[in-house]
């Protein structure tokens, strides 16, 4: 096993975990993703619907959560739940898929929507202006604006946590405060009767648009649930990214108490504002102009109905200032949990030390090399519908993970307990199975990938393992 040469310091507090949490959450989707949502469900009622379910499912799973931070609180989060309930290899399986595609493709993405919007008030770094063209790939301003953001933010947190401490907070509470007065301002000036009462009648009817026949079709039956989970990978990605916190355990005070409380109030903040962002929208647009928003821009469509033409640039502005500070957030938090998985042998050896700051920069920029790439292969949209599949199912398995540990440890020190255990715990698993069953039927390509990628650890594991004792 790989020896540190610093230590972790802890200086997070309860707010700077919370603000961890929420500002991880919310970076481009809530901004987007109801277009797509509205298309699969083409209804008022089921779009908060799909928004309520998810905000559920996080909330519950956030709830869970804070026994096994408060069990294990230690940095690595997740990866070191999944070791401790089930084998080195569970835990390895998530690290791999977590480098592979979860942390670096949603850091890309992120990157991505940053410099699109950013094109907004820049013309030239749009994705049209394309800067190189080497045959097997194309680089656009676009791209090269992510990959400079990511460089940027990952340079600053190599210097210590304080620095991204301290954007966290900024950047987090900045947006909270944007989304909350666009939420405002949408009802005060933008509301209309007409358009709300028209969107919530018959507002139960699902229906889902067929791109074929240009046409609107009732959805019945197990129809409904196939919709609902393929309209909730939006909801789903926009949400995630809450247990970011508990891979920075070590850096976080008193840890049993606050990354449990963190969960809780983070999630709970942003899943409140999805839900009154959503229902701004139904307000201020109907249901079509939802649906069909140029580019699925569903904000900048509400924004330009509250502000008139400034709405572009504000709603510009607002996603510039909360993708900068979701990336800040991931970036932060990933770099830990390579780093627990090189101190068992399982990542570069590198990543196991700590700088002069007491931070695992090697970590970092190979967090950060990982996420160019991905910026760079133009596959980050198709990325995002496998991370919904292997994000879910990993909570799932964590989750089935605390009913184990009750059984093995049942005397371990438990400062913390699940909320509503047996029964919450085990209605999310319930859910996120039926997420991840229906979204491999109706998306199987997407999801069937993901479960490659993370099926593809297994050797990789052996192989490490293999390599750890010849050394």
């Amino acid at each position: 096993m790989t020896e540190q040469t610093a230590a972790f310091k802890p200086t997070l507090g309860l707010l700077d975990s919370t603000m961890i949490v929420a500002g991880s959450m919310i970076g481009s989707g809530i901004f987007i993703v109801s277009a797509d949502i509205t298309r699969h469900v083409g209804s008022a009622g089921w779009l908060i619907m799909v928004w309520l379910i998810t905000g559920f499912m996080t909330l519950t799973a956030a709830l869970s959560y804070g026994e096994l931070s408060a069990m294990f609180p230690k940095a690595g989060g997740q990866y070191v739940y999944l070791k401790e309930a089930f084998n080195p290899l569970a835990g390895f399986l998530y690290g791999w898929s977590f480098f592979a595609v979860i942390q670096t493709a949603t850091i890309a993405a992120v990157g991505v929507a940053f410099s699109k919007f950013a094109a907004y008030l820049i013309p030239a770094l749009s994705e049209k202006n394309i800067l190189a063209d080497l045959g097997f790939v194309q680089i656009s301003a676009a791209q090269l604006v992510a990959i400079l953001l990511i460089i940027l933010l990952t340079y600053i947190n190599s210097r210590g946590i304080q620095n991204g401490k301290i954007i966290q907070t900024v950047f987090t509470a900045t947006k909270l405060l944007s989304l909350f007065g666009l939420i405002v301002f949408g009802f005060i000036l933008a509301a209309k009767s007409e358009i709300w009462n028209a969107n919530w009648t018959d507002a139960f009817s699902m229906k889902g648009w067929d791109a074929d026949t240009k046409s609107w079709g009732e959805v019945l039956g197990a129809g409904m649930v196939g919709a609902v989970a393929a309209s909730m990978v939006g909801s789903i990605f926009s949400s995630d990214a809450w247990n970011n916190v508990t891979f920075i355990a070590g850096e976080v005070k008193n840890p049993k108490r606050n990354i449990g409380l963190a969960l809780f109030l983070g999630t709970l903040i942003v899943t409140v504002i999805y839900v009154a962002t959503n229902l701004m929208y139904v307000s201020v647009l109907p249901m079509n102009e939802i649906a069909f928003a140029e580019n699925d821009r569903v904000a900048v469509t509400a924004s330009h109905a509250i502000f008139g033409n400034a709405g572009t640039i504000v709603i510009a502005v607002m996603i510039m200032i909360s993708t900068f500070g979701c990336n800040n957030g991931l970036i932060l938090a990933g770099a830990r949990v390579y780093n627990a998985m090189a101190l068992d042998g399982l990542f570069f050896k590198k990543a196991a030390a700590l700088n002069k700051y007491a931070v695992p920069e090697y970590a970092l920029w190979a967090q950060c090399v990982m996420a160019s790439i991905l910026c760079l292969s133009g596959k980050y949209g198709d990325l995002l519908d496998m991370i919904s599949f292997v994000v879910v199912l990993f909570y799932a398995i964590t989750i089935i993970g605390i009913f184990k540990l009750r059984k093995t440890r049942p005397d371990a020190e438990r400062p913390y307990k699940a909320f509503g255990y047996p029964i919450l715990p085990a209605v999310y698993i319930l859910l996120a199975l039926v997420f991840c069953v229906f979204l491999i039927l109706f998306k199987p390509v997407y999801a069937g990938i993901g479960l490659g990628i993370v099926l593809l650890g297994i050797p990789v594991y052996f192989i490490s393992i293999s390599n750890q004792k010849k050394s």
